[in-house]
């Protein structure tokens, strides 16, 4: 089914949670649209709640019985008179089966259509769909035989090291590499488990392994009229265990002339898939200047977790383009109209202990304080006082810098970091710091194994400083002081408003 045409919604489900759910919220609000949250037993007091004009409670905490529940939340959608669902990113936003439960349901998914993200949710139909365009495709091959032998026979003809990889899904899960002088058939029998258990799909492919490769990625965008743009381009190198930490744009390593050719290649690689609404095209490189090759990765059939350095840097608003194309619009700009100036770093903040191997990290924000500037945005999901629970991804911000190039960017966002208080629960902003003043990272020498091969010196812990200490001892006992934190019980600018004060509710508010 297609989607709704132009100007048939006015009422629209955020799918969502998180700092997601309130950039999507906010922009519904500033595009006049009314915003509908969804929640868990677990989320039922979060901001994204809060901010909305209506919320509708899904079930409980467990992501499967709640924000992975299409039935609950198409009729989360009926109930509240939504009109149209934006899956965000994570969750069901790669699900073709949920893309195709809106569209059937009558409602407009705000995302590309559902026979899109299907085909290009096979990595294997993608490399193929790829190299009939003329995309570059790493070496590889699909084996026919998908037995342990027959994938463990292929690695060998293909030529060690390999990468042994799912054929569903992403974020580095049912991915293996083998070495020269490996046992492989363990490795692929924990690659085809860990695919099984997250995808519902245990088909593997195989494919030569590029060392020390950059992962850059190319935003691109199409309407319904035929239209497609790429907004450039965002480096993804710094990685761990395949999950992005800093991007920035532009890649310090592409040239004109590499990025006008990955430019045009995530258009052809959109257009063969028939792509509309907002994607992404990621690329391996191997090599530096005009002479560097680049390699077809995959598609993120969505809106990016890193939108926003994209945003900054094209000085555009990806979720209001979104909102226009859904509605049967065309695209608000031309490719000849897209211009880069400056540059932007994002810094994700995540609760987890680096030195514990990125532990997830549980707890109460005992403070929590966002930098503010020129040049510095920070999305969010949380507030001071909220808990930090065990059930979701423990990504807490995003902080971007933007400044005129790329040392100032690095500069400014190293200054944020510093004046970004956290505590009640460790975060990796010491990390992020160090990695940020790296030699390597300084001169944009970076590969997608960077930090791997850093660790030891990047999670080397340091004492906290006093007044750290002192803050956080002050935070515990406001906290725990039945009077509100101060002897006369008047509250503080660290404390949360009363339950009764009309303050503490922002629903509807601005509308």
């Amino acid at each position: 089914m297609a989607t709704r045409p132009s100007g048939s919604f006015s009422r629209v489900l955020v799918a969502n949670r998180g700092e997601i759910a309130v950039r999507l919220i906010r922009g519904c609000r500033e595009a006049g649209l009314e915003s509908v949250a969804v929640y868990s037993e677990a989320d039922e007091r979060t901001l994204h709640v809060r901010l909305a004009d209506l919320s509708e409670r899904l079930g409980p905490a467990a992501p499967s019985e709640s924000y992975l529940n299409i039935e609950a939340l198409i009729a989360a959608a009926h109930r509240s008179g939504a009109q149209a669902i934006h899956p965000g990113y994570g969750f069901l936003s790669e699900r073709s089966a949920f893309a195709r439960a809106v569209e059937s349901a009558g409602l407009t998914f705000i995302g590309p259509p559902s026979d899109v993200i299907e085909r290009m949710g096979s990595k294997i139909g993608a490399r193929e769909l790829m190299s009939g365009a003329g995309v570059p495709i790493v070496p590889g091959e699909t084996p026919a035989d998908q037995s342990d032998d027959g994938i463990a026979a292929t690695a060998l003809r293909l030529g060690y090291p390999v990468l042994i990889k799912a054929s569903a899904g992403g974020g580095g899960k049912g991915m293996r590499t083998v070495e020269a002088g490996d046992d492989p058939l363990p490795l692929i029998r924990a690659a085809r488990r860990e695919a099984t258990a997250a995808f519902g799909d245990g088909t593997l492919y195989v494919e030569r392994l590029i060392e020390k490769p950059r992962h850059v990625e190319v935003q691109i965008f199409g309407d319904h009229h035929g239209e497609i743009v790429h907004v450039f381009e965002r480096e993804c190198s710094l990685q761990r265990r395949h999950q992005k930490i800093i991007e920035e744009s532009p890649s310090p390593a592409l040239t004109a002339g590499l990025r006008e050719r990955m430019g045009a290649a995530g258009v052809a690689a959109a257009r063969a898939a028939g792509y509309r609404n907002a994607g992404t095209v990621e690329f391996l490189v191997e090599g530096e200047g005009d002479d560097a090759r680049f390699y077809f990765l995959e598609m993120n059939t969505r809106l990016q977790v890193e939108h926003a350095v994209t945003e900054m840097v094209a000085g555009v608003d990806l979720v209001q383009a979104q909102f226009r194309v859904a509605a049967g619009e065309r695209l608000p700009w031309t490719q000849e109209q897209l211009v880069q100036r400056g540059h932007a770093i994002e810094c994700r903040v995540y609760a987890e202990d680096p030195a514990e191997a990125f532990l997830p990290q549980a707890g109460k924000l005992l403070l929590y304080r966002e930098p503010a500037g020129p040049g510095i945005r920070v999305d969010s999901g949380v507030v001071e006082g909220d808990e930090v629970g065990v059930n979701y991804d423990p990504l807490i911000a995003k902080l971007v810098a933007f400044a005129e190039n790329r040392d100032a960017a690095l500069a400014r966002a190293a200054s944020a970091l510093r004046s970004f208080p956290v505590l009640g629960i460790r975060t990796n902003i010491p990390f992020m710091l160090r990695l940020l003043e790296h030699p390597g990272v300084r001169r944009g020498a970076v590969h997608t194994g960077f930090i791997a091969d850093h660790y030891a010196e990047l999670t080397a812990v340091a004492p906290a400083p006093p007044e750290a200490v002192a803050a956080a001892a002050l935070a515990q006992q406001r906290a725990s002081s039945p009077a509100g934190g101060t002897r006369d019980g008047a509250l503080t600018a660290t404390e949360p408003a009363a339950a009764g004060d009309p303050w503490s509710s922002l629903r509807g508010w601005g509308r």
